[in-house]
């Protein structure tokens, strides 16, 4: 990244050929790191306005792409009645994102060698060709349902670059007081569209009958196929807008870069790598990143399935989750503004979110655990302890993100950031398939007669 910027003393390695940082070194900010190298001096860098441009297409790319990931969760019931979708098409329409990001590295590659450009048009032919591919109209209801699950899998292919590349697009594009709030914006988007799913799906198709396809009549079954297909199509046309506003435009960087560390050459593909695997530090934070957030982010996409055993409405479980992912997008954007202008407070502020998410997931788990705790189970404290948990973990992501660039300077953004939500994801995927086996075998006979004695006892 930024060969074209630089003079040949300028490109040299950050770093010494010794993996990993110091630890004192761990904790510099790029710009530091970067300054500090004699031939690295070239005075300030230069920001262009149409840098709030790049932000937004990319930002409103990844909001689309949220919001088609999550387009089924949120609708489960009527899902089920308009298409005959099972507890496993469900939870496997939500799987299709984290098993999207089973080629990541190749997206982290094609990053790192082609830039933006390339790398966001094809993500969003791959959101375009997802969405359009659900919305082709065919009768065969087995062979609608196998559309839609390959509209989704494509939509998770584009995963990778929408969760990755927004530390890369930050350091490309903007100064150094402005890359975390940068971060924020562009990662944020993408689960400000999931949260965004909780709120339209439920208010625009209609839940069944008690929520329960067996008393459904036919003419509601209709009309809800006809509504989820509304959604469908606009979704399919958003999407098209955006990949024909980047198609116009979406430059690959600015003429000049805007800072130091914009302009400093990279580690290679395989080096980094290796300086990755081979720092302690980065994989404790790395894992301390993945397992809350990929563990929340697979409960979320299935929420309306986690609560309608506790009686729970659809209507109700997707304004929980919207406003808990909102919350968290909003107080995420603010709290990387802070950390734009306190470096050295990017510690403090974890173990304060992750201290209020274990309070809140220990009450929400408390509350749903009525029978043996007798705490009242409302919706005031469901919607309190959902929301407060998604403030918590999801304003956490920016400031790990700007945690893990520096951690690894000089290591690629797109690499590092990809190799996080990698493992992330990873975490996602066990919870949703312990979901589905866990929801697939109460359904059961025999799982029912297990619950049934179980109360009894």
């Amino acid at each position: 990244m930024g060969s074209g910027w630089s003079s040949e003393e300028e490109r040299q390695p950050l770093l010494g050929p010794a993996l990993g940082p110091a630890p004192a070194a761990a904790w510099r900010s790029r710009e530091a790191a970067a300054a500090a190298l004699p031939a690295a001096a070239p005075g300030p860098g230069r920001v262009y306005g149409r840098r709030w441009l790049v932000l937004l297409l990319f930002s409103l790319l990844g909001f689309a792409q949220g919001l088609v990931w999550n387009t089924w969760g949120p609708i489960q019931n009527s899902a089920r009645q308009a298409y005959g979708f099972s507890s496993w098409d469900i939870a496997l329409l939500v799987l299709w994102g984290p098993i999207g990001f089973l080629p990541c590295f190749a997206f982290m590659w094609l990053l790192d060698k082609r830039g933006l450009r390339i790398t966001v048009l094809l993500t969003s032919f791959l959101v375009v060709l997802g969405t359009g591919l659900r919305c082709i109209p065919i009768a065969d209801l087995m062979l609608k349902r196998r559309l839609i699950h390959g509209g989704q899998l494509l939509n998770g292919l584009a995963g990778p670059t929408v969760m990755n590349a927004a530390p890369f697009l930050s350091t490309t594009w903007f100064s150094a007081d402005e890359r975390a709030t940068a971060t924020a914006i562009a990662s944020m988007l993408s689960y400000l569209g999931g949260a965004c799913a909780f709120l339209v799906g439920p208010l625009v198709v209609p839940a069944p009958n008690g929520t329960s396809p067996l008393f459904a009549s036919e003419n509601s079954r209709a009309h809800i196929k006809d509504r989820i297909e509304t959604v469908l199509y606009a979704e399919f046309g958003v999407v098209c807008l955006l990949f024909s506003a980047t198609l116009a435009y979406f430059p690959p960087r600015p003429p000049l870069p805007p800072s130091v560390a914009a302009a400093s050459q990279r580690l290679s593909y395989r080096r980094s790598f290796c300086r990755l695997l081979s720092n302690l530090r980065f994989l404790m934070i790395a894992l301390a990143y993945a397992i809350p957030l990929g563990v929340f982010a697979g409960w979320s996409g299935v929420l309306d399935l986690i609560l309608t055993p506790v009686h729970v409405s659809q209507v109700d479980a997707g304004w929980i989750g919207f406003w808990s992912i909102v919350g968290g997008c909003v107080v995420g954007i603010a709290m990387a503004r802070f950390a734009d202008f306190i470096r050295g407070m990017l510690k403090l502020i974890l173990l304060l979110l992750f201290s209020g998410a274990t309070i809140s997931s220990t009450w929400f788990t408390l509350t749903c655990l009525n029978s043996i705790t007798h705490l009242p189970l409302t919706t005031v404290t469901l919607y309190a302890s959902c929301i407060l948990l998604g403030v918590f973990l999801n304003s956490s992501i920016p400031i790990f993100f700007e945690l893990f660039v520096e951690t690894v300077y000089p290591v690629p953004e797109g690499i590092t950031c990809g190799v996080v939500t990698f493992l992330s994801n990873m975490f996602m995927g066990v919870l949703l398939f312990f979901l589905t086996f866990y929801h697939t075998d109460c359904q059961t006979p025999e799982g029912s007669k297990k619950a049934k004695h179980g109360e009894h006892q």
